[in-house]
């Protein structure tokens, strides 16, 4: 996978926001600013979902970190599907206040990459997991623990974006997908891992630390 330089703005919302700008642009000057500035509006919120801050990765191997800014909806003891295994289960929910560019929470081989077709249900409820349309990426890191990263499609979201494939390296803290407009990641992981985080609490996509392997 070759990494592009960082944008300020994700380039998923490029387009949005340059359609955005336009037409607010384009009522300013035919009808003035009472008319464009619910366009206005409209356009602050496209810049604000799509914004993409750099961030600070821990650097250390035996880390597990966000895969998504968010607010941690499950923390539990869980069968992973995807690889077939007895897991702990951390899930991160994004709403449409959130940066949506999804990280690698660890640094290893992509073993294998899934899309499951699914409902919108809304991301805050644990059914999503299962019933949603989603996108699993399998990580072997280089100690050999097994990291399962799924991408979840919400209430709102109608776009799952993965840049990865089967044989890939990813870096901890690496952009690797995207998901648009309100959703959630859920990370399997060693039942040995020590969870560092609870329900309720918020964390950063590439700077917080979910458990230690």
């Amino acid at each position: 996978m070759t990494p592009y330089p960082h944008p300020i703005i994700a380039r998923e919302g490029w387009p949005f926001l340059a359609l955005a700008i336009a037409v607010a642009a384009s009522a300013q000057y035919f009808f003035g600013g009472a008319w464009a500035a619910p366009l206005w509006v409209i356009a602050f919120f496209v810049l604000q979902f799509f914004r993409d801050p750099a961030r600070n990765v821990p650097q250390q191997e035996n880390l597990v970190i966000a895969p998504a800014d968010g607010r941690i909806v499950a923390v539990e003891q869980v069968r992973d599907e995807y690889i077939q295994r007895d897991a702990l289960k951390v899930s991160v929910f994004m709403n449409v206040f959130n940066v949506h560019s999804n990280r690698s929470p660890v640094t290893g081989t992509v073993k294998g990459v899934w899309y499951f077709p699914g409902k919108f249900v809304n991301a805050d409820l644990d059914k999503a997991s299962s019933e949603n349309e989603r996108n699993a990426v399998w990580l072997k890191t280089e100690n050999g623990f097994d990291i399962t990263s799924v991408q979840v499609a919400g209430l709102i979201a109608r776009r799952i974006l993965c840049y990865v494939k089967e044989g890939d390296r990813l870096e901890q803290g690496q952009r690797y997908g995207f998901i648009r407009f309100g959703s959630r990641v859920d990370v399997y992981m060693p039942l040995s891992a020590a969870v560092k985080v609870v329900i309720g609490d918020k964390v950063s996509a590439g700077e917080t630390v979910l458990a230690e392997l």
